[in-house]
């Protein structure tokens, strides 16, 4: 029994040590502890420690009921099952203490795993969220270069518009004045018109006369 306490103890500690540090065989040795958590082993494992702290407690229970006798009534029989049930009290001892151990070192080795994932996972969202920020602000910036170049283009073709509007009103005007002219143009050639009519008939009232004047002469 002792053999196998002392192997167990071996055991153990090799499965701390291998625990502490990162080594190809702890991811190994976690992938196992993880499916040996699984199913109807955790039950086991409780009933056989519960098994072994009651082994413990009753070696315990022995050396008390030992060392509580009167010195000269124990004899080297007493004293070897005394010495022995010590031994055998302390690895199961250190064996429950050990297992603790080993359930406490992988429980926070899982734990420190998880949260490890959960830090990079938050990285990795936060390192998106920053580049669709970035992403963002670019494209504000480009938006708003677009709309300065466009306010701009639209300051030069209101410019152009007012010079268009002024180019029209001024032929407007032009227009207005050459009708003007053409009307006063229009209204003088109808008087000179008149004129040389009146003048045409002024001639011919003289050529008739004057005929007149001359036919009586030859008669």
């Amino acid at each position: 029994m002792i053999y196998l306490f002392f192997a167990v103890l071996f055991v153990e500690m090799l499965t701390i040590l291998l625990l502490l540090f990162k080594t190809p065989f702890r991811k190994l040795l976690i992938i196992g502890l993880d499916r040996a958590k699984r199913g109807r082993a955790p039950l086991v494992v409780k009933s056989v420690g519960a098994t072994v702290f009651v082994i413990m407690m009753y070696n315990v229970y022995s050396v008390t009921e030992i060392q509580s006798r009167p010195v000269d009534v124990v004899n080297p029989t007493d004293q070897i099952l005394l010495a022995y049930h010590m031994l055998e009290a302390s690895l199961m001892g250190f064996s429950l203490f050990l297992s603790l151990m080993i359930d406490r070192l992988h429980h926070y080795i899982r734990e420190l795993r998880i949260l490890r994932k959960t830090m990079e996972t938050t990285k990795k969202q936060n390192r998106a969220a920053e580049e669709t920020k970035n992403k963002g602000a670019d494209e504000v910036k480009i938006l708003n270069d677009e709309l300065s170049k466009l306010k701009t283009r639209i300051k030069e073709l209101e410019s152009e518009h007012e010079a268009k509007v002024k180019e029209i009103k001024s032929a407007e005007a032009n227009s207005v004045a050459l009708k003007n002219q053409s009307e006063g143009f229009l209204l003088e050639y109808d008087r000179l018109l008149a004129e040389n009519q009146a003048l045409r008939d002024q001639l011919r009232d003289i050529d008739e006369s004057v005929s007149h004047v001359t036919g009586k002469k030859n008669m």
